[in-house]
């Protein structure tokens, strides 16, 4: 007998046959337990893509839009280029990184317990509470024109507080229930809080003795009286953020030549916005006139002038 017959013969399969079950036996178990195996991995990653859900869900209500109405969250690209332009204007890019991540924080924690918001993009917003106290102003009486919610004043008061300074805010803004800009619709707050003083001052307490203390005049800042209440002073840093128009901001530059203290610096918000063009129109004409004012450069869409 050949050894094809002795294999396939009814002998041998009965004899083979143990091995065979038992070889099948083995490779079943091997099968159910990558089954079993890959069972277990499906269940760990779909438990794994439901945690990442709700801390998103969570992330999106403390940062994201449907929390906030606008996104707080920051992403690398911007993040980066805003530290350089407050490094350049600072001379400091470890400076510039703290001030920003200590505005981030912040900009978070006031949207979160106070009313209303603060206007404008997260980089543009962080931009100018990192920026002005490294630029060393001269005093510190500060004016903002324009101020929405008073949110940014009580940001900048606790900015400049970290440096141990003693900041002295002075509020110029029409309160209209609204905010107010030519050429624009008048519409309620995506925050859903009427712009008024009381919600101001309700931001303001959030700063302590400082912001409890803040001079408010009602009014707009091209009126006489209205600048009158308040060029009792000058001031060490200027926050230009009213009419947006180039006639307005024409207007409000032309004031803060009179009421600028020798080194003040003066910030002009959506400075460079394309909403805005006019904010850059009013700005590069008026720096060609007999100014006090020098450019440093920008931050987002903020630029920043130091008066002689």
């Amino acid at each position: 007998m050949n050894s094809r017959s002795l294999l396939t013969s009814s002998a041998s399969r009965r004899l083979l046959r143990p091995v065979a079950d038992l070889i099948d036996r083995r490779i079943e178990r091997r099968i159910r337990s990558a089954a079993a195996a890959d069972t277990v991995e499906r269940a760990r990653l779909r438990d794994a893509v439901e945690e990442t859900k709700r801390g998103q869900l969570t992330l999106d209500l403390l940062l994201g839009s449907r929390g906030r109405g606008l996104s707080r969250v920051v992403s690398p690209g911007p993040l980066g280029r805003l530290h350089s332009e407050v490094a350049e204007l600072a001379g400091d890019r470890a400076a510039a990184e703290r001030n920003v991540a200590t505005a981030f924080r912040l900009l978070v924690s006031l949207e979160s317990l106070g009313v209303g918001r603060i206007a404008g993009g997260t980089m543009n917003i962080c931009g100018k509470l990192g920026t002005i106290p490294l630029l060393d102003p001269p005093n510190d009486e500060i004016l903002e024109i324009g101020t929405l919610y008073g949110m940014f004043s009580t940001g900048l008061i606790r900015m400049l507080e970290r440096d141990g300074r003693s900041p002295s805010v002075t509020i110029v803004d029409p309160f209209a229930g609204v905010q107010l800009q030519p050429g624009t619709p008048r519409r309620d707050d995506p925050s859903g809080t009427p712009v008024d003083e009381h919600a101001v001052r309700t931001n303001l307490a959030l700063a302590g003795p400082a912001g409890l203390a803040a001079r408010i005049q009602r009014g707009f800042s091209e009126d006489p009286d209205t600048r009158a209440a308040v060029s009792d002073r000058r001031y060490g840093v200027i926050v230009v953020d009213g009419d947006h128009s180039a006639e307005g901001v024409a207007r409000d530059l032309e004031w803060a030549e009179e009421i600028a203290a020798p080194g003040a610096i003066v910030v002009l918000d959506d400075f460079g916005d394309p909403k805005w063009p006019g904010i850059k129109e009013a700005l590069d004409k008026h720096l060609t006139s007999d100014t006090r004012f020098t450019y440093l450069g920008k931050a987002s869409h903020s630029a920043f002038l130091r008066a002689s």
